[in-house]
């Protein structure tokens, strides 16, 4: 097959012979909450197979462990410089010593929704009385934010029950055998459900926490004030990632398959890019003319924190300004956005 990345390639060939071979400091680790890769590894694989991280002279080193909980605590421990995961565990572990920050947001609306599929006996909230609803693990975060739509419409916590179901395609046959009535997981995550079980979804957002991004990449603040400059080069290939996956889904597709240790197979790469189509309102590029992509919003931290607080999950809400900073999103979205847009729709 002809190479089809080649004016990608041989930019970054370029730059990197220019600025001379990656430092051992230039090298990031980063620790992501799901396993295998998930949806919100999405651009860390895509930075790399397009080699924007080899642009920027970093090395990004990725592992995966399948909570937030344990991710946020061995990144805050030392054992690596990123976590990759929503927020829950940092604000719920504040008072505790926990202390990361957040400095890039990966989606700009609330990750989880309450998904049914769309040709089953769900119409409306009321309907999900005496249902169970499928949940990722027990006490999983997503149960807040659906508990508070279900009391909008009426429902007490004895009226509904939630059970855990796994994940992929596990979830989906809970799900898809009527065991459960819906799922409360990450709208993306359900997305990609319906495009392996070839199934559509209808979904139930939450209306206070809708708009509000709560998950992203953090760091301990040793970690930000030592390593600002790799960050911020970091956060530079994110936001040329997300537009990549914006303008050219396919091509961002293939990256992710291969980058993410899956089998490299037509069906896989249509799969993949077909849930990139459909959860472009859940990726950090949705508007590519947004001059701050990566930015999280204080004020919806700081909503979201109150709201868990209030809600008993979270024993305070923390100074919003120690959980979230736009420090490296100016330098981030600083380059030629028109010219580099032109040349990933160019690719093939």
């Amino acid at each position: 097959m002809r190479n089809s990345f080649r004016p990608v390639a041989l930019a970054v060939a370029l730059a990197a012979a220019l600025a001379g071979p990656a430092r051992a400091d230039d090298t990031l680790t980063v620790i992501g909450a799901s396993s295998p890769a998930g949806f919100y590894e999405v651009l860390d694989h895509v930075a790399e197979g397009a080699g924007f991280f080899k642009a920027e002279h970093l090395i990004v080193q990725k592992q995966y462990i399948s909570a937030a909980a344990s991710t946020a605590q061995l990144v805050a421990s030392g054992k690596a410089d990123i976590a990759s995961m929503s927020v829950e565990p940092v604000l719920q572990g504040y008072d505790k010593g926990l202390r990361l920050q957040y400095f890039f947001g990966t989606d700009p609306q609330y990750v989880y929704a309450l998904g049914v599929l769309a040709d089953g006996p769900i119409h409306d909230l009321a309907d999900f009385k005496g249902r169970d609803i499928g949940e990722l693990t027990p006490g999983s975060a997503a149960e807040v934010g659906v508990a508070a739509m279900l009391a909008g419409a009426g429902l007490k916590k004895g009226d509904y029950g939630f059970v855990p179901v796994g994940t992929g395609a596990q979830a989906f046959a809970a799900l898809a055998s009527n065991r459960v009535a819906g799922e409360a997981f990450p709208a993306a995550a359900l997305v990609m459900q319906g495009v392996e079980g070839k199934r559509a979804f209808r979904f139930f957002r939450n209306p206070i926490l809708k708009d509000i991004g709560t998950y992203g990449f953090a760091a301990p603040p040793a970690v930000i004030a030592a390593k600002s400059d790799q960050l911020r080069r970091y956060c530079r290939a994110l936001v040329k990632a997300a537009l990549l996956i914006r303008e050219n889904p396919h091509v961002a597709a293939r990256y992710y398959v291969a980058g993410a240790g899956f089998a490299v197979t037509p069906a896989a790469i249509a799969n993949e890019e077909q849930s990139l189509r459909l959860t472009q309102d859940d990726l950090p590029a949705a508007d590519p003319s947004n001059p701050r992509i990566g930015a999280m919003s204080l004020r919806g931290i700081g909503v979201y924190s109150r709201f868990l607080n209030d809600n008993g999950l979270s024993p305070s809400a923390p100074p919003v300004e120690a959980i979230v900073t736009d420090r490296f999103i100016p330098y981030a979205n600083a380059f030629n956005r028109k010219a580099f847009i032109a040349e990933v729709k160019a690719l093939r």
